[in-house]
């Protein structure tokens, strides 16, 4: 299963559920990579704007590369009238971007699905000189608001999660960047907060690679689960986010 796809067969989902970052996190990162309208930059699998518009919006000259023909298709509707915005519909991986070079390329929880050697290597050679990385994702919490639902949702997992595939890339070295000529890198964190009802949860949960591979019978006994194991509980589940944004350039 090629999990980086599949996420293409949901875009509207995807758009509606998946987290956004905080205000605190595009504030800092831009004033770490000095972004400007003369600047450049590449966001790497932007999805459908997770984390596009504060860059977007600095004036600066954005481009994407986005492996989802329908994720990519919403990005240009969604931006498509912006001067500055550009999206080119390939893969990171084996695109030639020829003699481009960028003052700054970011991902939003995407540069993991990329070796990590061509992750590092090939944004190196990409950036100019002080050009800045940076990776950000989100690492979630609903078991510390609440234990008793945690328990609960547990059980529903341990009895129908059972994902015809299995993830793989769980180990993405975001440290790790030195070794390939980078800086020292520094490591930000920010704290948000989203509450769901029963069925928002579910949906939410249904834009996770995992989920979406669940067969039948067991997917639609896993997703009434975790309903009904929310809506046993006032119907809303409750979650801390941290974000976590590393910040790395590649020197003068």
């Amino acid at each position: 299963m090629e999990f980086r796809k599949i996420f293409d067969t949901i875009p509207e989902q995807f758009d509606q559920y998946r987290p956004r970052y905080c205000q605190a996190l595009f504030e800092d990162l831009i004033a770490f990579a000095k972004l400007t309208p003369d600047k450049t930059v590449l966001e790497i699998g932007p999805g459908t704007g997770q984390a596009t518009d504060p860059i977007l919006n600095t004036g600066c000259q954005y481009k994407a590369i986005e492996l989802g023909e329908n994720m990519c298709e919403m990005m240009k509707h969604k931006y498509g009238q912006n001067p500055n915005f550009t999206i080119i519909n390939d893969d990171f991986i084996t695109y030639d971007f020829g003699d481009e070079q960028f003052d700054m390329i970011y991902s939003s929880a995407t540069i993991q699905w990329i070796p990590t050697e061509i992750a590092y290597s090939k944004t190196f050679q990409l950036l100019k000189p002080g050009g800045t990385l940076a990776m950000m994702l989100t690492r979630d919490d609903y078991r510390t608001p609440n234990e008793a639902l945690y328990q609960e949702i547990q059980k529903v997992y341990a009895a129908f999660f059972k994902p015809e595939f299995q993830y793989t890339h769980y180990s993405f070295p975001y440290t790790g960047a030195p070794e390939y000529g980078y800086t020292k890198v520094e490591q930000r964190e920010y704290h948000g907060k989203r509450v769901f009802t029963a069925d928002e949860y579910a949906a939410y949960c249904e834009t996770h690679c995992t989920h979406l591979v669940i067969p039948e019978p067991f997917k639609t006994r896993f997703f009434d689960g975790l309903k009904d194991a929310v809506r046993q509980a006032g119907n809303q589940i409750v979650f801390h986010d941290t974000y976590v944004l590393y910040l790395t350039k590649k020197p003068e």
